[in-house]
């Protein structure tokens, strides 16, 4: 509203109406939710469903106690929502959190305490906890602090990449982690600036997109322990245990302690799009850092406990996340918030995309009960400012809930192929009954995903969640009496095999069997159909000793050590080359299954398998070897035709001769990799592949691969 004085329009909305304790404000603006600058002024808006009132806490940077508490007057509110436009306040210095009072009611749902200042879920950066492990002040009455974001960096020509999906190889990586260690020689170790610092490395190794594991504000602290076999603090390392979805950790950036985290974030994802690496983020919207009913309240609990989380009939949480708690995502509220929260990542930092946390959660009803047709997943689907972005579900939870190839998609969700991971172990290790089920993995598991496509299928051998692939091979049991859980905690199901000694060894056939099982692995990865995701460090003989569940650990056993780079650069130079091989054959990176037919009359179909015997299948349960051709005239990038591509996989005990398929069109077989040779003969130079001695067959070597290209 303007009225006019002279030729000056005054806007009426940019003054107060009301004053409490020298502070001028007036009615605000319901939406957005959160704290938003305004001319003259910030407003506030925040709602609640159960709420009796609503306080406003202003802090100023740091200070132990707010300089004002302003009551929401009751002509403020509209329907659920508080709001209020509070003038001429220093918004670069301020701190603010609510008080929400209300019943305490558990067996109704109800936690509110007005004592409690809470933070606000819509918050853009939390201060408090500005520096990785500082002690907290424990006696702080606002610990988890709520402050402003400003909109003012220089994106310049910034925008997310949106490569095809098909094209992407994924590196899951560990902010902290990645550059933590001294080898990794890097300023400001361990945070976002850091990842700056190896992006050369990063782009030799030829990966193209980035998955960080969890950047949002979490507590470090939280179930902080000794070690019971070294008396080092035991913490939240990991991150799977949200605070705030908007703010990133400041813990995380060598300016959090300056407050300037956003800023940080964003200049790292600008340089990595300059570099061609997308950026896809591990979103936790299965649960909060609450808890239990014996937890900390922070913000959700005490403004509206019984909308954002499930509850039992009697008042106590629902845990399908095996955390205490779990977020009640299909409340339309909560639904939105989630939306709200990631639009705000898309938008605002230019994120390509979002990996799920046990997303088979946000797929329950508010009883736990599982949804035919989940409207969150359904809305994540369909959100016209996701309409670019990658959507990655990890497709179980901790209640039992298993969707793997189930997962609701609307031709949209991919899904974490946790069947893939399991096959291909299974099948490295030597045991039966797997090779028709590895047919199904390696052609992106149509099995699973004949309607979605090859696309749907994250193809996975190792992820921070259990062994490493260099401890698949060195360790049949898990080692995680360092956790302090009596070795209970991490899962029993590894499917690894130390091949023949439980941990490090200077056993020479024994390291040689570990590296050639890791470079088959890495073989059987990046020539399957799908998206290939590779672990950080995994391309360098990385180990965690045989822990498989290191969420505790702010040490060696978490961090990448980068003198494997060079203890072990034979594991990278394979990675490396498996990764130009996948990119040079488009016929690798298919967008749609194969039809097993020869629809281009190119005289092969476009998948054929073959046993020792060529065009002769062995799928006997106590076969452990196979063989595949792809025809690259089937390939389907454009006019784009490609090579013949010939893989042999021999988990056998004993070498095997395998017939090979005859060519055509005067093309001859050409040895790209044989993980059977010496290191330094294990793989061909791209284009200048060596001529296969017998074009009438070949012998794969005990528990090894071998991959030809017929041109």
């Amino acid at each position: 509203m303007a009225t006019t004085s002279g030729t000056n329009d005054i806007r009426i909305d940019y003054y107060p109406t009301h004053e409490h304790e020298g502070i001028k404000f007036r009615r605000g603006h319901a939406l957005p939710f959160g704290a938003t600058t305004v001319p003259n002024g910030v407003n506030f808006s925040i709602s609640s469903s159960a709420a009796t009132s609503c306080t406003l806490v202003l802090f100023d940077r740091g200070a132990a106690q707010p300089f004002a508490e302003i009551p929401f007057p009751d002509e403020f509110r509209v329907g659920d929502v508080y709001c209020m436009t509070v003038f001429d306040l220093d918004v670069e210095r301020l701190e603010y959190g609510y008080r929400m009072d209300g019943p305490f009611a558990p067996e109704l749902g109800h936690r509110f305490n007005k004592n409690i200042i809470l933070s606000d879920p819509y918050a853009r950066s939390l201060g408090g906890r500005d520096t990785w492990l500082a002690q907290p002040n424990w006696d702080d009455i606002y610990p988890y602090r709520s402050r402003l974001a400003f909109e003012d960096f220089d994106w310049e020509n910034d925008h997310p990449l949106e490569y095809p999906i098909e094209d992407l190889v994924i590196y899951e990586m560990h902010v902290r982690a990645f550059t933590q260690h001294p080898t990794a020689k890097v300023k400001n170790s361990g945070t976002f600036s850091a990842i700056k610092s190896k992006i050369k490395y990063l782009k030799e190794l030829g990966v193209n997109c980035i998955e960080l594991m969890p950047i949002y504000e979490y507590d470090e602290w939280e179930n902080s322990k000794p070690n019971p076999v070294t008396g080092e603090m035991l913490v939240n390392f990991w991150g799977y245990s949200t605070v705030n979805f908007f703010s990133p950790k400041a813990g995380y950036a060598a300016t959090g302690k300056f407050g300037m985290q956003v800023d940080e974030l964003k200049t790292v994802i600008k340089e990595l799009h300059k570099n061609g690496i997308e950026v896809i983020l591990d979103v936790v919207f299965n649960h909060t850092a609450e808890g239990d009913h014996r937890g900390h309240t922070i913000s959700f609990r005490g403004i509206d406990n019984k909308t954002y989380y499930m509850l039992t009939p009697e008042g106590y949480y629902f845990n399908f996340s095996g955390t205490g708690n779990t977020l009640n995502c299909n409340n339309p509220v909560v639904r939105n918030m989630v939306l709200d929260c990631l639009r705000y990542w898309a938008a605002d930092y230019h994120i390509d995309g979002f990996r799920f946390d046990l997303a088979a959660i946000l797929g329950r009803a508010q009883d736990g009960s599982p949804l035919s047709n989940p409207p969150l997943l359904e809305s994540l689907a369909y959100d016209p400012i996701l309409a670019k972005c990658k959507l990655i579900a990890e497709a179980w939870d901790a209640g039992g809930l298993y969707q793997v190839g189930t997962f609701p998609a609307y031709g949209r969700w991919a899904e974490w192929n946790g069947k893939y991971r399991d096959s291909v172990r299974k099948f490295l290790k030597g045991d039966e009954g797997l090779v028709g089920e590895m047919a199904q993995r390696i052609q992106g598991s149509p099995d699973l995903y004949y309607y979605r496509g090859p696309t749907a299928s994250i193809n996975f051998i190792a992820c921070h969640d259990g062994f490493t692939l260099y401890d698949l091979f060195s360790y049949n049991e898990k080692h995680n009496e360092a956790n302090g859980e009596n070795n209970n905690d991490g899962g029993n199901d590894n499917h690894s095999w130390n091949c023949g000694w439980e941990g490090e060894t200077d056993d020479i056939e024994i390291n040689f069997l570990r590296h050639k099982q890791i470079k088959n692995a890495l073989s059987i990865l990046f020539v399957s159909q799908g998206v290939p995701m590779l672990l950080m460090g995994d391309e360098m003989g990385r180990t965690k000793l045989g822990n498989n569940n290191t969420y505790c650990h702010d040490n060696e056993l978490n961090w990448l050590d980068w003198s494997l780079l060079k203890k072990n650069k034979h594991l990278f130079d394979f990675a490396q080359s498996m990764i130009k091989f996948r990119k040079a054959h488009p016929v690798l990176r298919s967008s749609t299954h194969f039809t097993h037919s020869d629809y281009v009359g190119s005289g092969y179909p476009d998948i054929s398998f073959h046993g020792t015997r060529a065009w002769q299948m062995d799928w006997s349960a106590n076969n452990r070897s196979f063989a595949f051709m792809l025809c690259g005239e089937h390939a389907k990038q454009g006019a784009i035709k490609d090579d013949m591509i010939y893989v042999a996989m021999n988990m056998y005990w004993e070498a095997l001769s395998f017939e090979l398929p005859a060519l055509s069109r005067d093309r001859k077989w050409h040895v790209y990799a044989n993980t059977d040779m010496p290191a330094a003969e294990q793989v061909s130079t791209l284009g200048k592949e060596p001529l296969v001695q017998h074009q009438d067959h070949i012998i794969a070597g005990a528990r090894s691969i071998i991959i030809l290209v017929g041109k």
